[in-house]
């Protein structure tokens, strides 16, 4: 396109448009042709990926049984002061509710809701709402206290008061084995009742172990696929993929062959006079049995990223350092090892990501020793159904997940990392 000059002595193009008009729009053709080109992949991502992790994080604190299915008791609750028992417009609100809930056939969600808060409340919910709907007149307050004495309980009552709103912080306190007392502060659970702070500080240490061991072993894996020649290394990078072929089911209980107490390990080392029938080791349904698989599993996860940064390093270095009076050891530490920082950065953050959220390995291999925080969210989700639990679980292991990433970009930089 030929360019031309106007009056004032702007340049601009054959059709009289200023060139840097025509550039602009130039450029957001480009951005829009772009997006449109990564716009499914970013639809994928959103419904597959956000979308999932905000509702399961909002889970955490969304609390609607409570004020959806018991909405004439909410709002007789929103008056009372808490001190002494409500009026007896209260309790001809409990009535009807609890008498349109079993209508609904709903009551039983408030009954679950206030049973996670209260144990017992899901007995007084069901119990009271089944002989609720024989109540035709008042007074209420004698009838339904007659009925459950649990609703001459002021505590009861400040339980519900504080669940009928739209969100909650149980769910996040429970989540760290914190609960609300009858009088309304927050207090630590009894120490036989905490699991869940133990189990975040195991899989934090369990995962540190498996990407420090997955280092130990990729490091020379890796230095030796970069420096072979290209028909052995080929041979080699191929037995490193090979587990990606392999089912992971399979690869688990592989493991659960080899090491359980009359498994081929324990044979070999009593075979070999090392340990004796009776010294077998228990290295199965435990910590070292969940370590062994998973840093098994994710262990090429920490190769490819080593390998790629390797090769690309230029042999000269070595030479170099070598010639200029360096020993082999002192060379390989002091010139080799950090031109692979970049490397040993992206494997450590993708084998400590996936490890700190996995749950099928320690779920099969772990025992009650080796399982996880994920095991805990996964029983939630699929066994106690307490989704709101399993949502602020989840959450809290995001934002720990999240703090990581950040310690990890301000000391090393996400933007220097190599992924291959």
């Amino acid at each position: 396109m030929a360019n031309t000059y106007s009056k004032v002595g702007e340049m601009t193009t054959n059709d009289g448009v200023p060139l840097k008009v025509s550039l602009r729009r130039s450029q957001r053709k480009l951005k829009i042709w772009a997006f449109l080109l990564v716009a499914p992949l970013l639809i994928f991502i959103l419904v597959s990926f956000i979308i999932p992790v905000v509702n399961m994080s909002l889970r955490g604190v969304e609390n609607p049984q409570v004020q959806t299915i018991m909405p004439n008791v909410t709002e007789a609750l929103a008056r009372w002061d808490g001190v002494e028992l409500p009026d007896e417009a209260t309790y001809a609100a409990l009535v009807t509710d609890l008498t349109m809930g079993r209508k609904n056939k709903n009551i039983g969600k408030v009954a679950s809701r206030l049973n996670y808060e209260r144990s017992g409340m899901r007995r007084v919910i069901s119990g009271s709402a089944r002989k609720a709907v024989k109540l035709t007149q008042g007074p209420y307050k004698e009838q339904m206290i007659k009925i459950n004495k649990s609703w001459g309980d002021v505590a009861v009552w400040a339980l519900i008061k504080r669940e009928s709103g739209q969100f909650t912080y149980s769910y996040l306190i429970a989540a760290v084995d914190y609960k609300t007392n009858d009088q309304g502060e927050i207090v630590a659970k009894p120490e036989n009742k905490q699991i869940y702070k133990a189990l975040f500080g195991r899989t934090l240490m369990m995962s540190f172990t498996i990407t420090a061991i997955c280092i130990l072993l990729a490091y020379p894996i890796a230095y030796l696929l970069a420096t072979l020649p290209l028909a052995k290394s080929n041979l080699l990078m191929i037995l490193v993929l090979l587990p990606f072929w392999t089912s992971l089911l399979v690869r688990t209980t592989t493991w659960i062959v080899l090491l359980q107490t009359q498994g081929v390990l324990n044979d070999v080392l009593v075979w070999m006079n090392i340990i004796d029938e009776a010294g077998r080791l228990q290295m199965i349904f435990n910590k070292t049995g969940t370590i062994v698989a998973m840093t098994h599993i994710l262990l090429p996860f920490m190769v490819l990223p080593l390998y790629s940064v390797m090769k690309t390093i230029p042999p000269t270095y070595m030479r170099a350092a070598l010639s200029l009076g360096a020993n082999p050891v002192t060379a390989f530490i002091r010139v080799y090892i950090p031109m692979t920082v970049t490397g040993i950065g992206a494997g450590s953050l993708l084998v400590f990501i996936l490890s700190i959220g996995y749950y099928i390995t320690p779920a099969l291999v772990g025992g009650q020793s080796g399982l996880l925080i994920s095991n805990m969210i996964a029983y939630h989700m699929q066994n106690s159904l307490n989704w709101g639990l399993a949502g602020a679980l989840g959450f809290i292991l995001l934002v720990i997940v999240m703090v990581f990433y950040a310690i990890f970009n301000k000391v090393i930089g996400i933007d220097k990392m190599k992924m291959g």
